[in-house]
């Protein structure tokens, strides 16, 4: 059964789907079978990976609403060799529409439960909020990875984070574990990136990666052509950064 990673931080702008993307991409190239899955009803992960959200019937939305199976809704082989599960602008009616579904923040788990054999990894891109879709991602994965930008706010809402995770923990899914931190958008350039990573370092307890993603202009302009950083500048800075953290996240222990 494949290991279920949710990308999450509460926070917008911090490398969330960026790195849900590349990480997804670069496990793949090293030949590992990946499930790529948005939850966030933005669909930029979607996009991201070259498939046009506005013009697809069969999203996660239909499957958590039962209304089609996995093999109707995922996407074989997009951009960068994985499957997705894509998400649009429907997705945001989900709250309300399982505000009175017995066991509703297990929905996503369930519906992927004879999937997950398929899979050596399945990355779950969190919308930025703490969520019923963030929950139903977080109760279907094994860890949870959070994405810290290289920012002077970038302790805030950490610990709500963490807290969330502890709670969802002790109540829902006493298996899930801390994936780790990964620091985005890093500049080398300033010494305020560094103050940064030092800082959460010496306070947060949690494992850190060691690869850290670099600001780059080449990670930015991937996505407005669905490509991912290693197909898009295969030789970037961008593109080697998250080769080695798939690695990373490959050879991680738990």
């Amino acid at each position: 059964m494949g290991r279920a990673i949710a990308i999450a931080n509460q926070k917008g702008g911090v490398g969330k789907t960026t790195t849900a993307i590349n990480l997804s991409a670069c496990l793949a190239e090293k030949g590992k079978r990946v499930l790529l899955i948005d939850t966030d009803p933005q669909g930029n992960t979607t996009t991201g990976v070259g498939v046009k959200k506005n013009e697809i019937d069969a999203t996660i939305y239909e499957l958590l609403l039962g209304e089609k199976t996995f093999d109707e809704c995922v996407v074989r082989g997009v951009a960068g060799g994985m499957d997705l599960l894509p998400a649009n602008v429907n997705l945001s009616g989900a709250e309300i529409d399982f505000i009175d579904q017995e066991n509703k923040q297990f929905i996503l788990r369930d519906r992927l439960k004879d999937a997950r054999k398929d899979y050596d990894f399945i990355i779950l891109d969190c919308p930025p909020a703490l969520s019923m879709l963030t929950i139903n991602a977080m109760t279907t994965a094994d860890t949870v990875l959070v994405t810290v930008q290289c920012e002077y706010y970038a302790l805030d809402g950490l610990s709500q984070l963490f807290n969330t995770v502890n709670l969802i923990r002790s109540r829902m899914h006493g298996s899930l574990e801390m994936d780790g931190i990964v620091f985005t958008m890093y500049d080398q350039r300033t010494n305020l990136a560094y103050e940064v990573v030092e800082n959460v370092k010496s306070n947060i307890k949690e494992h850190v990666y060691q690869t850290i993603i670099p600001r780059n202009i080449r990670l930015a302009e991937a996505p407005s052509y669905g490509q991912p950083i290693n197909i898009y500048e295969p030789k970037s800075a961008g593109a080697e950064a998250y080769r080695l953290l798939a690695q990373e996240v490959i050879d991680r222990k738990f």
